[in-house]
């Protein structure tokens, strides 16, 4: 049996109580995974937020408070729970909302209708992981978003520089679709230097992966941020496994 540290505390915020409740049997169903609240309101997803040890939240779009209001539940989470690891659940009619879930908290986006109830299971373990699931459709949603940020100016809450020019340099090629190689080249640098580069971005804005970083951008462009950034899809189609 599983010890308690590693059971994944799940919550659930859905309009629909007994849908809610069926993904709730499933999902209880894994040894580790424990469903402690369904929330059908963005106010009962918040309390359950300040009363339960949680780690994961799978938040519909649409609640009782009416349609996207699931937004309102990634953005209060952000804010006032970063600790907690939102999955944002649309539907298939639901298009164009990856970008929006991405800037409001999710660390990902998961369509149930299109996908089985094993890819869910590995969405909520790879995002409590620390990682982000996207399929590739939405990825380039989030990269397209990322490419019409404004210039890249990297700052802190103060208004200072937290990159140097030649870092900005680095995400601005990185944003317009660059590999390493292109940078480098670009930049005149070695491929080399350019890695250590996006090392050193990593660390300074507290990011682990390059994913991280784009995403972290489109949700913060007001402090655009940077880094050199590539990425690589699994076979698995709803996944997206990044490297540091």
């Amino acid at each position: 049996m599983p010890n308690k540290r590693s059971v994944v505390s799940i919550l659930i915020a859905t309009a629909d109580t007994m849908v809610g409740e069926l993904l709730a049997a499933a999902l209880n169903r894994r040894r580790s995974f424990r469903v402690v609240a369904i929330a059908t309101t963005a106010q009962e997803a918040i309390e359950a937020a300040k009363s339960e040890n949680l780690n994961i939240a799978l938040v519909s779009a649409v609640l009782m408070d009416g349609p996207l209001s699931g937004f309102n539940i990634l953005r209060e989470l952000r804010e006032s729970f970063p600790d907690v690891k939102s999955v944002m659940l649309l539907n298939g009619s639901e298009n164009n909302l990856a970008v929006d879930a991405f800037r409001a908290g999710a660390r990902g986006v998961f369509r149930p209708s299109l996908s089985a109830f094993k890819s869910l299971c590995r969405c909520v373990d790879r995002v409590h992981a620390g990682q982000i699931w996207a399929d590739s459709k939405e990825l380039s949603d989030v990269m397209e978003a990322f490419s019409r940020l404004a210039p890249m100016k990297i700052v802190n809450s103060e208004g200072l520089r937290l990159l140097t020019k030649r870092e900005e340099d680095v995400v601005r090629l990185l944003a317009e679709g660059m590999q390493n190689r292109e940078i480098a080249c670009q930049l005149g640098l070695s491929e080399h230097t350019v890695k250590n580069y996006l090392f050193h971005i990593f660390d300074k804005l507290g990011v682990s992966s390059r994913v991280e970083l784009v995403l972290y951008a489109v949700s913060s462009a007001r402090r655009t941020e940077t880094e050199n950034l590539q990425f690589e899809e699994t076979d698995t189609p709803q996944e997206l496994v990044h490297e540091a």
